[in-house]
């Protein structure tokens, strides 16, 4: 009731004082005392500096860190002294905790079974999900109790009970979804992905791509479609009658394993790349047919993570990493659809040079390190994945691009963080595992140790990760000891060693190998129940063929050791069987698998079953087989085999080793 109708009822009318705080009374200002002021501590970790937050100080990490997933850094990072990359470094953080306490709740959420009790969000049905013929009314809010506005002072509101017909239900959980038990199978969903491709403001490609997850939520029902039957025990007797023909279930992948150069991806930004009208054919044909070719591991561990966060950020922002792949483009364009003339030449040798003149340029400014090592680092990897061995057309070798990329490593301080990584959490950087990832099988073909081994040997003994299996497939500490065998191979080649110091270090680090044997039944096929492909599984597999290649290789250096000795041909024969757990064909992982290929291929003998199961796998890749460093790879081999087979047939048993063939030859190969 209103003062105003209260008034002409003549009854008194009831004043409501409005809330309002009382003034605080000014306190005595106390000269003798000093103001004590909040001393800040500047030890703490610079990414609870960022977010402004109070650091525990823990050692290696801080609680705040750990609990949230990210990274914490006590040495003074490269993004904190410039204000752009400190703000994406910001953001960066805010997307991690958002995804971290995202997947904080569906956790919680998947541990709420047919046992535990609803939670308060569905303990009584809403109007959205339960109706019935009572008539619902809700009151003034003015008059709400937990309104500010709200007279204390009226009497309260009496409802007329009524025993037989209560106001409040006794809510369904049984019928309820959310309530119904979890299977015992994982669902499997299907999520497709679209994107668009802008070329000078003009939409030049729209593809798609599908991607199968597990989950044990229900999916939701759909007015179109029947519902399910109750009866689920059909279902369940078939999977416990035929559970030995479905896989296991994976671990769950870190979508945010790597730490771009390029920031956290945006999914609402569409890529622009501003080219010439005579380069968009190039352009076109990298996006399309080369692109995919380049990161196939990673593609597979997260499924469009090259193009979206390594590939296509970089054709936007970086001109000479544009050249360069438009030069690989051209080189693609020539070895796949026999294009022959002056004008693919001329394509591929402009952008080839302008790409060397953009980083000359570059150097000399002594600016854009991060945007040079991209340039670089693309002009080193992406030759392996095209061209003939046949090319003819100059080029800069691969090694001495590789220097001015670990001169630019070191400017970045990259190995310092690094070799700081000691904890799961940690996220590598993109550049220096594809730096890692080149110097270590990069030094196998010029038998010098990697510039890096240091800081390998150091991550070995602390047990960390470099990203190497996410990006490549082959397990990290596998790696490491590939670097290690590359050391000893150095020492011996220059004669630093004698033979029992030699023996004594291949010894230890077979022992060392020993310990990466995985438990038996470890490598199996890498197909899940519906025929896709399990990234966890294949990176077993991969590693698995990676260890027998190191093994040959670590006995190769044995003095007076020979491919025909019967424990070497024991490894071949083994090495030869584990191809049954790789895809081929196209499709398949055979081209991630060069060095091991070279090692193994280069010890067979002619009788060995590597060569024929070698034949069969090169027919199932047809034409891919012919280019790139699978295709160098070949050639090199089949004149390995050629010089090796003459010598066996004059009697001598002399091992043929492939390094001395590229030099004979004058090939200058990076077969990784």
């Amino acid at each position: 009731m209103s003062n105003k109708a209260a008034a002409l009822s003549g009854k008194p009318t009831t004043m409501v004082a409005p809330k309002s705080t009382p003034p605080r009374p000014t306190p005595a200002v106390n000269t003798s005392t000093s103001t004590k002021m909040h001393k800040r501590s500047r030890s703490g970790c610079f990414t609870c500096r960022l977010r402004r937050k109070k650091c525990d100080e823990g050692s290696p990490q801080c609680k705040a860190c750990k609990h949230l997933g990210l990274k914490c850094e006590y040495k003074r990072p490269v993004w904190w002294s410039n204000n752009e990359q400190r703000k994406a470094q910001k953001e960066m953080i805010k997307n991690i905790i958002k995804r971290t306490k995202l997947s904080e709740k569906t956790s919680q959420a998947s541990a709420a079974g047919a046992e535990s009790p609803p939670g308060l969000s569905h303990s009584l049905p809403t109007s959205a999900t339960y109706s019935d013929a009572t008539a619902r009314t809700r009151a003034v809010s003015v008059d709400s109790q937990y309104s500010l506005e709200y007279d204390f002072n009226q009497p309260p509101m009496q409802e007329p009970f009524d025993l037989y017909h209560p106001q409040v239900f006794t809510p369904q959980f049984e019928s309820h979804l959310h309530y119904q038990p979890y299977p015992s199978t994982p669902y499997e969903v299907d999520i497709k992905t679209e994107r668009q491709m802008f070329v000078n403001d003009v939409p030049t490609r729209r593809d798609s791509s599908i991607s199968t997850f597990s989950t044990f939520q229900p999916p939701p029902s759909h007015d179109s479609l029947p519902p399910l039957p109750e009866d689920a025990w059909v279902q369940a007797d078939i999977y416990e009658a035929h559970g030995h023909l479905f896989s296991p279930p994976e671990e769950g992948l870190d979508f945010n394993f790597f730490d771009f150069s390029h920031g956290p991806p945006d999914p609402s930004h569409q890529s622009v790349v501003q080219v010439d009208d005579c380069d968009r054919p190039l352009l076109d044909h990298f996006i399309d047919n080369v692109l995919r070719l380049i990161f196939p591991i990673l593609e597979v561990n997260q499924h469009g993570s090259a193009r979206s966060e390594v590939i296509l950020p970089a054709l936007e922002s970086n001109k000479c990493y544009l050249h360069c792949c438009l030069s690989i483009a051209a080189i693609h364009l020539k070895s796949t659809q026999g294009i022959h003339g002056d004008q693919i030449d001329s394509d591929i040798m402009r952008h080839r040079y302008a790409t060397i003149s953009e980083l000359c340029e570059a150097l000399n400014r002594d600016t854009d390190h991060i945007q040079i090592l991209e340039a670089t680092l693309g002009m080193i990897f992406f030759q392996c994945t095209v061209g003939r061995p046949d090319d003819c057309l100059p080029d800069i070798p691969w090694h001495q691009h590789f220097q001015a990329a670990t001169s630019l490593v070191r400017k970045l301080e990259l190995p310092d963080s690094y070799a700081h990584g000691n904890n799961s959490q940690m996220h590598p950087p993109f550049n220096m595992t594809l730096t890692s990832w080149i110097d270590i099988l990069g030094a196998t073909m010029l038998g010098t140790a990697p510039q890096f081994a240091n800081t390998y040997r150091d991550k070995h003994l602390s047990a960390s990760t470099s990203g190497l299996c996410e990006l490549m497939g082959c397990e990290d500490r596998m790696m490491y000891l590939i670097s290690e065998i590359a050391c000893l191979e150095a020492l011996k080649l220059g004669n630093v060693l004698d033979d029992m110091q030699l023996c004594e270090h291949i010894k230890l680090l077979g022992q060392q190998m020993d310990l990466t044997e995985p438990p038996p039944g470890a490598v199996s096929l890498p197909y899940s129940s519906t025929g896709a492909i399990r990234p966890k599984q294949l990176s077993r597999n991969m590693t698995a063929m990676f260890r027998v290649a190191a093994r040959i290789w670590l006995c190769s250096l044995v003095p007076g050791s020979s491919k025909h000795d019967q424990s070497m041909m024991d490894l071949v024969s083994r090495f030869a069987a584990l191809f049954e757990f790789i895809p081929s064909g196209p499709d398949g992982f055979d081209r991630s698998l060069v060095w091991p290929l070279l090692i193994g291929g280069a010890h067979s003998t002619t009788s060995s079953a590597f060569r024929h199961v070698f034949a069969d796998r090169i027919a199932c890749l047809g034409d891919q087989a012919e280019f790139g460093s699978f295709g160098r790879m070949v050639r090199l081999l089949q004149e390995v085999w050629r010089q090796s087979d003459e010598e066996n047939k004059m009697g001598e048993r002399q091992n043929v080793h492939w390094r001395d063939v590229m030099r004979q030859k004058g090939w200058d190969f990076l077969l990784i």
